[in-house]
């Protein structure tokens, strides 16, 4: 059996109703507050702004005051011969002699002899450019890997100049780039100790100036 409100409890029992009621109360209103105030008019406000105020100074004139020129520098005393120390110079006669001869052939400049040159210390390059006696085999035989780079896992190309002689030595050796560990002393100590054939050019021995380029790999 189906359960019914008590009407005496039931909020929502005239909750139309008095919605209806309340909706037309406000609309009645709304109209007789236009009715009544029609228009809200409102006033002007004008916001002054202060006014500036700029004040007047007097500059004073400034006067620049010149500064006198320095004094001249004392003259300085300059020695200069006495006509007394003079030595009376003799001068030749300048008189023609009709009876003497003259040379009128020109003169021979000097001979140079072909051997008479001075050779550059090391050509940069010549014809037939220097070669290691047993190829670069020798000197890879000869090396020994330093065991600080061989720990630190260094390998590259160690590049240089060798200064080769007529005779085929090896006389100096000139860094150009480096891979550090030892690597570098390695190789300029090892080069000086192989025998080069020697660079000739016009077919002699020459002086050559060798760029060379070792390479540390590990294995």
């Amino acid at each position: 059996m189906a359960l019914r409100k008590n009407p005496k409890i039931d909020l929502k029992l005239h909750y139309k109703k008095v919605l209806e009621i309340s909706l037309v109360l406000s609309l009645t209103l709304l109209i007789v507050a236009f009715r009544v105030f029609p228009k809200f008019e409102k006033p002007d406000v004008m916001a002054e702004s202060p006014q500036d105020t700029i004040t007047l100074e007097d500059v004073v004139n400034t006067k620049q005051e010149t500064t006198p020129p320095p004094p001249p520098k004392p003259p300085i005393p300059i020695e200069t011969v006495s006509e007394d120390i003079l030595e009376d110079i003799p001068i030749s006669s300048t008189e023609l002699n009709p009876d003497e001869t003259v040379n009128t052939q020109p003169t021979k400049p000097p001979e140079v002899k072909k051997n008479d040159y001075e050779e550059p210390p090391f050509y940069p390059f010549a014809e037939e450019q220097p070669e290691p006696v047993g190829g670069m085999e020798a000197i890879y035989n000869s090396l020994e890997y330093p065991k600080l780079a061989q720990r630190a896992g260094i390998q590259g190309n160690v590049k240089f100049f060798a200064y080769v002689d007529k005779n085929g030595d090896v006389v100096k050796t000139e860094l150009i780039k480096g891979i550090g560990g030892g690597c570098d002393e390695e190789a300029m100590k090892k080069i000086k100790q192989i025998k080069f054939k020697p660079g000739r050019q016009g077919g002699r021995p020459v002086n050559v100036k060798l760029g060379m380029s070792i390479t540390f790999i590990l294995n």
